[in-house]
């Protein structure tokens, strides 16, 4: 079995399974191998009820006290049972299983084991594996993976193939120069894999994962150089200034802030330079990075290219694109929409207006990047949220044209150091101020004992006509509790607010099109209430919700909090974030206290890099959509700073004799770049 062979070679995959795994882009070994697990979960001791801790995951021996009740909500059947040992009682719940309350026996002993969590201020264990002595001190003191997972995909079919792949592989080879493993303390690449996937304690895992880190990011930094190296060339679209710009400026309802005005300055200089642009633009949440994006897209058509504008979702292409058409459409720039929801005739028309150059703009999705997608004289690509889109994707879409100048925006507030490195292909530019007329978001820290005030707050903002975000993060182990916990969530809404109000869920596992219906409801305001996971982090822009509560805080990074955040205050009333953080902590209430003091984005990235330490891997949410597997380049920054360094000492300027040398770390890059040619 050979690194790039199909995931069929794997003993066991199917052809069932076989597409069930492609939903979760893995269809080689290799991708099999570097499916990486999200989390792990830690066998400990029983323990006795009265010591059981919210938000942990735990084990008890007890007896069962009440005879178990099934209550049905809109979506859902509730199992609640009440167990009991010689130090206290606690309530049980399941859902979705009633047949267990025919199968549980009053005065009957039980080992069960699940997440405690809270309700109505009582301790609750959360959906429990009930296990027999033997099968569950077998796994005491073990590290069990849990991987991400899709419909019909279960963490032992994953675990298994992984096995297997792993036995029976040969192409897990070593690619790292010896010097670099040398100067860097690193680990095989055969046992890294290994000891990721199946470590036997948390120092062989933090060695694993050490290893991989640096594999990401060192991969990462030779692209961007050799990237950098070809783009450094001659535009064949240079531009020259013309007076519409200065009436489109006139015409806009508000003046430009001083870091609008030097940051347009530099695209213009990039724009009529005679080099192609590659030009990144950081700005905090609000900062007003569209309207210097809109006047570099009207600069092109006035000089007669055409512009793409390239977001993260649907709804915020059809936002995008509402909003382009306000904007630009007086001065008779043609703005069309192209996404993968449109109808096949949709689509068709949209693809023969861009070609023939009747679309003088386009707004979309990854939809842009197909094959089948032309362009009549593509002259400028902008990408908005930046860090959602790998070097393959930038690239694809930059070769839509005879190469376009590029101008990428992103919210996410990164330390300028690591900026400098995580962008290395691009010049950046830093747009720090925001406009006068924007109210800050007032923030509050809170524990759970403030969810009832926290949710009389909230009906108060719903009858003031104004909408409300509650993000909750999926702690579950199995591959229905991301749905679950968040329809559960809302189902208590619903049934705590009497319906009072409209109340929506939106996670990971939905449907493209299912999302985008919620999205849109919510953007509609038809919607009171969203109870998201953190799909929401970028895809939605609604001025009118003021209020973001964010449950069991202490789990995500300042800097996804803040994104988060900026979800709200995006409209003329005062707008409001509320932390609840669910398990009390001196660290935790350090680290969101820091966040509820400021809403300037590069101060809480600043701090959180000073704050984040290595003992952040377990237990700390990300964001599913991420450019690395496994780097976090806050937790990362030192072993990032060490891989850009390493990069640096090639030439990929003189990339055919670096391949004689290196030839098994030159297919690996290869292979990482996809399609982007060296």
């Amino acid at each position: 079995m050979d690194y790039n062979d199909s995931i069929r070679a794997v003993k066991g995959v199917g052809e069932k399974a076989e597409q069930r795994f492609a939903k979760l882009q893995i269809r080689e070994v290799g991708d099999l191998l570097e499916h990486y697990p999200r989390d792990y979960d830690e066998f400990h001791d029983t323990v006795p009820i009265r010591t059981l801790e919210e938000g942990k995951r735990m084990a008890i021996e007890g007896v069962l006290r009440r005879k178990p009740t099934v209550r049905n909500t809109s979506r859902i059947k509730i199992i609640t049972a009440l167990f009991e040992d010689e130090t206290g009682t606690v309530q049980v719940t399941w859902f979705n299983m009633p047949f267990l309350a025919s199968r549980l026996h009053m005065g009957t002993r039980y080992l069960l084991r699940g997440r405690v969590g809270r309700v109505n201020g009582k301790l609750v264990l959360e959906q429990p594996k009930m296990y027999s002595k033997n099968e569950f001190y077998k796994n005491v003191g073990k590290m069990l993976p849990i991987y991400p997972l899709t419909a019909g995909l279960t963490n032992v079919q994953v675990t298994k193939a992984v096995k297997q792949a792993l036995s029976e592989c040969e192409g897990i080879t070593e690619f790292l120069p010896p010097e670099i493993r040398k100067r860097h303390d690193l680990i095989g690449y055969r046992k890294a894999v290994q000891d990721i996937h199946f470590p036997k304690n948390r120092i062989e895992f933090y060695r694993a994962r050490r290893r991989l880190v640096f594999d990401e990011l060192f991969l990462y930094q030779a692209a961007l150089r050799a990237i950098r190296v070809r783009n450094d060339r001659e535009s064949s679209h240079v531009m020259t200034y013309r007076e519409q710009l200065d009436s489109f400026r006139e015409a806009l309802p508000f003046a430009l802030t001083n870091a609008q005005e030097n940051v347009f300055s530099e695209i213009l200089a990039d724009l009529t330079g005679g080099h192609v642009m590659n030009r990144l633009v950081q700005g905090d949440v609000g900062s007003g990075k569209t309207v210097v994006a809109v006047m570099a897209l009207y600069l092109t058509v006035c000089n007669g290219g055409q512009g793409a504008f390239m977001v993260p979702t649907e709804v915020l292409a059809s936002q995008h694109c509402a909003s382009l058409q306000k904007m630009l459409g007086p001065f008779g720039v043609r703005i069309g929409l192209l996404t993968g929801s449109l109808t096949a005739k949709q689509k068709r028309e949209g693809k023969e207006m861009l070609a023939s150059g009747e679309w003088d703009v386009v707004v979309g999705t990854h939809a842009i990047l197909q094959d089948n997608v032309q362009f009549h004289d593509l002259a400028l690509v902008i990408t908005d949220e930046q860090h959602r889109f790998g070097v393959r994707q930038r690239e694809t879409l930059s070769e839509k044209g005879t190469e376009p100048h590029v101008l990428a925006m992103s919210a996410t507030p990164i330390p300028r150091t690591l900026a400098l490195v995580l962008y290395g292909d691009m010049d950046l530019s830093v747009m720090d101020e925001r406009p006068a007329d924007r109210l800050p978001v007032k923030n509050c820290v809170v524990g759970t004992e403030f969810r009832p005030n926290a949710y009389h707050f909230m009906k108060e903002q719903i009858d003031l006509g104004h909408q409300i975000y509650i993000i909750c993060p999926m702690v579950e182990e199995n591959e229905e509790s991301e749905l679950e916990s968040v329809m559960i969530y809302a189902d208590r809404l619903r049934e705590g607010f009497r319906g009072a109000v409209s109340v929506d869920s939106l996670h990971g596992k939905m449907k493209p099109q299912e999302k985008n219906e919620v999205m849109e409801r919510f953007a509609g305001g038809k919607t009171d209430i969203l109870v998201s996971t953190t799909v929401i982090e970028v895809g939605i822009d609604v001025p009118n919700a003021t209020v973001m509560m964010i449950e069991n805080a202490e789990r995500f990074g300042l800097a996804q909090l803040h994104q988060l955040r900026g979800r709200v205050g995006r409209g003329a009333a005062q707008s409001y974030c509320i932390l609840m953080y669910g398990r009390e902590s001196k660290e935790g209430k350090e680290r969101l206290s820091i966040l509820a003091g400021s809403n300037d984005g590069f101060k809480i990235a600043e701090e959180d890099l000073k704050l984040r330490g290595q003992g952040d891997f377990f237990g700390e949410m990300q964001s599913g959509d991420k450019l690395f597997k496994l780097a976090d380049i806050y937790e990362d920054a030192k072993i990032l700073t060490a891989a850009h360094e390493e990069a640096g000492r090639y030439k990929f300027d003189e990339i055919s004799r670096f391949y004689k040398k290196n030839k098994r770390l030159m297919e690996k890059l290869e292979h990482y770049m996809g399609d982007v040619p060296l």
